[in-house]
């Protein structure tokens, strides 16, 4: 057959019963995209790497230059004969590929040719604009415009509505979906019976507004947020950035607009002025996972942390696959390679601090505690011990308090030593940036590594006095992880340092030290002293470190073989080389010209300098400071001084979070093109930007963080309003009408309603962003108030609910479960907030952790709070919520996995929370004296929602009789089954009716 027939009959076929030529138009987008996507962009797509006789099909241009089309004459297009060769050298796609064309597909890009090849640009890079409201003919049917648009669809496809759902099941829908919790049955019933037309909508006005609503909500955020309590990776360690998720609870309560709510998480802390708020809400990028063991570079997973930010807000913002582009140009989508790293370094200019936040329940108890400390320092005076003797004993007790302090004053100022600053003219390192503070003492910022060096050079004046020792001064600061002094970031080590070595030299000669010493030393693990005789080894693996003093200043004094008195430059060299990054964050380096060695002490350092000077050169205020030091050591006060101590161990802790803050202007971090995505494999340095194909005019174009979050929500972006809008309706409906909700990029099938997603974005936008709102729009309509039941037709016609032709019906997320439970059987905790919690599970399922940590349930409340609260190890996810497909927190989760296994059934059936919570609903039930059959009601009515049927109800009754027969036969039976040595037999057998109850499909699937 020739081609030119075979042609011929192809257009035939495909054209054959047309009547007009609307009808025989192909949409690019609908009709040839998607066969471009999985046929020819593999080899001849966006990636050049993989390009194939460096043809270009995505673009017209290219592909028409090429030769590969004739626009208007598919004999003269190339691409047109390969497709219809029998040849096998020829034949596209070739048949090594496994995925040849369709007879259809190959017609559909015949007549396109023919058409004249129009290309369009992907629906989802074009900015939605609102379209028209289809009109409806059946005008009972829609409550609002998402109505109209599903029922134009449900009409081109010969389907009609289904009928309203019934108000026990449209009551329990709404109730889990608006606070994630059933409503009781008096709630229930309330609605049920309550007549007035606006019933519904006064009660999803009530929910909305419902505490419980920023907590239901707040889980599918988390997903995204990829938020757990612990790092990830081997180690596994507990971090603390629960304020985090508090924010977004409290947000999305307050309905902060969804532009806010992505800007403050994004760059809330480049934000002007920004509040503790704004701060606690860019928690949302350190949720990555951090590294901890020992053999790693720390800048590496640094570098996997931002890959991880680079593809989650592609997944979150974009709705694109943008990771695939960390390692080459994206196969199927515009991104390319050079694109990647210009988005990754929008987002690579922050450093990531630990935040405190002072709340000011706790700044108040604090204050509180340190009124009473003053009052009762204030007091020590007069609790000194009188020296012996006749007369009033004031007086005989600040006599001695004024010799004790006299004789403390001499034996102090024998020891006190003149330091004097030493301030370098210049500092290098090998990536850290040192800072000169007023004080004298420096400051760190930026990268560190786990082999640091700081180069300091001092200039010192010809009229300098000599140098004996010098003194390095390891200094807290609040910008420090756990206050300082050093930078160490991990869990357990937070603040500590690990200083190798020093080595001096005099204009370029070695300096020998002798003598060293320290105030304190320890090191890190174990309780080995870190001496001072370490940093003079030559080893880099002994060293000093104040572990376990974090946020405390201590010295190290080192005195000089030979001392300097020239005015020769001075070097000094600090090397930092631990198996974890741990250089030091704040010091300063002072030196002595004492006749005699010096020696470190644990004086601060202001009492020393002021005990160097006589009592004539001590003003008032000076001297009352050396006083009230005195008072604070000396062992004449120690019993006094208890009752001060004890109120300082109860000041309570501010709590801190992870937060990011932007590098100062001056130290911008670098970001470069990585070949292959390899960390080792740097190439040339690129500059802040968007993908080429979602670029806008150069002057607002966004350059850092802050711009770059602001461009995410702005009419600019074409696809962010789409996949939120498409996020809520998943939520509700267990699909959105984007099936990707995570890729709206071009291998992803077309909207089931492309125009109602663009209605939806527009309407989003303009309602000032209230995601709020855009739920009141959803459970408002007609389609989301529709029956759920799957009719013969439906399964046919449409089995997934593409069309929207009944309500939503699915098993609803895992902690949902737990938490419809918890409520039912009234054991649920309504305490918000707070570090997470541990409810029981079996101590098998940390025990694969590593360290094999213990999984010590929560006392009292804590035990029975709601789900959201949960502790999550990452490496040890909590099994009961495993079991129903909840994520770890590794990665951004767009769409749970929704499965339906055996060891579900056995979960809700034998897991220890749940027989608690058998037991609970049980004893509350058997416990209000009624009938078997009010007992059965109640239990039934707690876990479901509906009153039972008769046919129902009778085999609830039978069931429960059944069991109590069994029981009082067997009685021992009763203590294993409830573990209550109180329970009666009737207890024992209604904890076994609710147990099965719990674990009938309806009691966990939204209906």
């Amino acid at each position: 057959m020739s081609r030119h027939f075979q042609r011929a009959i192809l257009v035939l076929t495909l054209f054959n019963g047309a009547t007009t030529s609307a009808e025989q138009a192909i949409n690019f987008n609908r009709d040839i995209r998607p066969i471009f996507a999985a046929k020819c962009f593999p080899c001849h797509g966006p990636d050049e790497e993989t390009r194939e006789a460096d043809l270009r099909m995505d673009i017209r241009e290219a592909a028409i230059d090429h030769g590969a089309i004739t626009a208007g004459q598919p004999d003269e297009s190339e691409f047109i004969r390969r497709i219809l060769s029998d040849d096998p050298e020829e034949i596209m796609p070739p048949p090594q590929a496994n995925d040849l064309l369709s007879d259809q597909q190959k017609q559909l890009l015949i007549a396109w040719v023919e058409q004249g090849a129009p290309y369009l640009k992907h629906w989802a890079f074009v900015s939605p604009t609102r379209p028209t409201v289809p009109q409806t003919p059946n005008t009972n049917w829609p409550n609002n415009e998402i109505d109209h648009f599903v029922y134009s669809r449900l009409a081109s496809e010969g389907l009609a509505p289904s009928p309203p759902a019934d108000k026990y099941t449209l009551v329990r829908r709404v109730y889990l979906d608006l606070i994630g919790l059933p409503p009781t049955p008096e709630e229930a019933d309330a609605f049920v019976k309550d007549q007035d037309p606006s019933a519904y909508g006064t009660l999803v006005d009530k929910l909305l507004q419902s505490k419980h609503y920023g907590e239901r909500w707040a889980r599918n955020w988390l997903d995204l947020a990829r938020y757990a309590d612990t790092n990830g990776y081997e180690k596994d360690r507990e971090r603390k950035i629960w304020p985090y998720r508090d924010w977004v609870i409290r947000a999305l309560n307050e309905d902060l607009p969804f532009d806010q709510f992505t800007i403050a998480q994004i760059a809330g802390d480049m934000l002007p002025n920004p509040t503790q708020d704004q701060l606690i809400a860019t928690g949302f990028h350190r949720n990555t996972m951090l590294n901890e063991e020992g053999g790693i570079d720390p800048l590496e997973y640094r570098f996997y942390a931002m890959v991880d930010r680079v593809a989650t807000v592609g997944s979150i913002w974009l709705g694109l696959s943008t990771g695939c582009a960390q390692c080459h140009t994206h196969k199927y989508d515009p991104i390319t390679h050079t694109d990647y790293y210009r988005l990754f370094a929008l987002l690579n200019n922050a450093d990531e601090p630990d935040f405190v936040i002072k709340s000011q329940d706790i700044l108040a108890n604090r204050h509180e505690l340190q009124e009473r400390i003053r009052q009762l320092e204030v007091n020590l005076p007069n609790q000194f011990p009188p020296i012996e003797g006749n007369g009033p004993a004031p007086q005989r007790r600040q006599q001695n308090l004024a010799n004790q302090f006299s004789e403390w004053l001499k034996l102090s100022r024998q020891k006190a030593l003149v330091w004097n600053p030493l301030l370098p003219n210049s500092m290098k390192t090998n990536l850290p940036r040192l800072e000169l503070l007023d004080d004298g003492s420096i400051f760190s910022t930026g990268d560190i590594t786990k082999r640091d060096q700081f180069t300091l050079r001092f200039q010192r004046d010809k009229s300098a006095r000599p140098i004996t020792a010098i003194r390095l001064e390891v200094l807290p600061d609040d910008r420090l992880p756990a206050g300082g002094p050093g930078r160490a970031y991990y869990e357990g080590r937070k603040g500590d340092f690990f200083l190798s070595e020093i080595d001096a030299r005099l204009d370029g000669q070695p300096i020998e030290f002798k003598s060293p010493s320290r105030s304190y030393g320890k090191i890190a693990i174990g309780s080995g002293n870190a001496n001072a005789e370490n940093v003079l080894d030559d080893k880099g693996s002994t060293g000093w470190s104040t572990a376990q003093r974090e946020g405390e200043p201590h010295q190290l004094v080192l005195n000089l073989v030979t001392p300097i008195t020239s005015a020769d430059p001075l070097e000094v060299d600090l090397l930092f080389e631990r198996h974890f990054a741990a250089s030091l964050g704040r010091f300063r380096f002072s030196a002595t010209a004492s006749s005699r060695d010096a020696k470190a002490n644990s004086l601060p350092v202001e009492i020393e300098a002021l005990l160097t000077r006589s009592d004539e050169e001590l003003n008032e205020e000076e001297h009352h400071i050396l006083k009230k030091y005195f008072l604070s050591v000396t062992p004449k006060l120690t019993e006094a001084r208890k009752p001060i101590e004890a109120l300082k161990k109860r000041l309570p802790a501010f709590p801190t979070t992870m937060v990011m803050r932007e590098r100062q202007p001056d130290n911008p971090r670098q970001t470069f093109r990585h070949h292959r995505g390899e960390y080792l494999s740097p190439k040339e340095e690129v500059a802040p930007d968007l993908p080429t194909f979602l670029s806008v005019p150069s002057d607002t174009e966004p350059s850092n963080r802050l711009e770059f979050a602001q461009w995410l929500v702005s009419q600019n972006n074409p696809l962010v309003a789409r996949v939120a809008v498409n996020r809520a309706w998943q939520a509700m409906f267990g699909t959105g009408l984007q099936r990707t909700s995570d890729d709206f990029g071009s291998q992803t099938d077309l909207p089931t309603h492309p125009q109602l997603l663009d209605w939806l974005a527009c309407q989003f936008v303009e309602d000032g962003w209230s995601l709020k709102q855009l739920h009141r729009l959803i459970v408002n309509s007609a389609t989301y108030r529709q029956r759920s039941r799957l009719t013969p037709q439906l399964r046919h016609q449409d089995p997934a609910n593409d069309l929207l032709a009944r309500g939503p019906r699915y098993r609803v997320p895992a902690e949902m479960v737990r938490d419809m439970m918890l409520h039912s059987s009234g054991l649920l905790s309504a305490k918000m907030y707070g570090p997470g919690v541990k409810p029981p599970q079996p101590q098998s399922v940390t025990a694969v952790a590593y360290g094999n940590p213990k999984w010590d349930p929560s006392p009292g409340e804590d035990r029975y709070r709601r789900s959201l609260y949960t502790f999550i190890k990452r490496t040890a996810p909590f099994a009961a919520y495993a079991v129903f497909d909840a994520p770890t927190g590794e990665n951004c989760v767009a769409r749970r996995d929704r499965s339906n296994t055996p060891l579900q059934a056995l979960t809700l059936l034998n897991d220890e929370m749940y027989l608690e919570m058998s037991r609970a609903l049980a004893r509350t039930a058997s416990d209000r004296d009624l009938s078997d059959q009010e007992t059965a009601t109640f239990i039934f009515r707690h876990l479901l929602t509906r009153p039972p049927t008769d046919k129902e109800l009778s085999a609830i009754v039978k069931y429960y009789q059944t069991q109590l027969s069994r029981l009082e036969t067997q009685p021992l039976q009763v203590s294993q089954i409830t573990h209550d040595n109180e329970a009666t037999q009737q207890r024992a057998a209604w904890t076994m009716v609710a147990r099965s109850l719990m674990n009938l499909d309806e009691a966990i699937t939204k209906p």
